[in-house]
């Protein structure tokens, strides 16, 4: 009789033990699904698959390309910023012009595109500093020019060219420093006694 009891006791403990782990099982698993389901729920966008374009020509041209977007988003709103020469100029959309820049400027070009896709927005922002390479014909990103050239500077507005060459007042190159003379050497102007 000892050892029904126990037996009993022993089903009865192993059937509580068997229903709770029952009970953590399906919670466990509910809690996966409302995990699954939260991930679903929130677009994913990759703003690291979204880029821009330009074009050389008069003016500056400038477009998003999208081509290797994650998502397809419900709408976009690009906003545009393009400085040179202390000034700023804004545009929006997909594609814009800036008749005000010139392949001479060092252009720092920056976006916010908005990406809409069931009621959740998520914001990609880029800034670059670009200047023209007369040898491509292209806008090409400061970083890329070869910072070995003799005469190349960066400073904190931009980039500025200069060379070791001595210039009179008319703009002619002199072979020599002048004496008495007023020069210009590396912009500025010089006088030697």
């Amino acid at each position: 009789m000892d050892n029904n009891n126990n037996i009993r006791r022993l089903s009865v403990y192993l059937l509580n033990k068997k229903i709770k782990m029952k009970k953590l099982l399906l919670a466990v698993l509910v809690l996966i699904g409302l995990q699954t389901q939260a991930q679903q729920a929130t677009p994913y966008f990759c703003c690291d698959s979204i880029t821009y374009w330009t074009d050389q020509g008069q003016g500056f041209n400038i477009g998003l390309d999208t081509s290797n977007i994650v998502h397809n988003p419900d709408s976009i709103d690009v906003w545009w910023s393009v400085c040179t020469n202390g000034l700023c100029y804004s545009g929006d959309g997909m594609y814009d012009y800036f008749p005000q820049v010139t392949v001479y400027d060092t252009l720092k070009v920056g976006y916010d595109v908005y990406l809409y896709e069931n009621g959740v927005a998520e914001v990609c922002s880029r800034e670059d500093w670009l200047v023209f390479d007369q040898n491509s014909f292209s806008w090409v990103l400061l970083n890329m020019i070869p910072t070995s050239l003799p005469g190349f500077v960066i400073e904190e507005d931009g980039v500025r060219w200069w060379n070791d060459k001595i210039y009179d007042l008319q703009g002619r190159e002199l072979k020599e420093i002048p004496v008495g003379k007023m020069y210009i050497r590396e912009g500025k102007l010089h006088i030697t006694r």
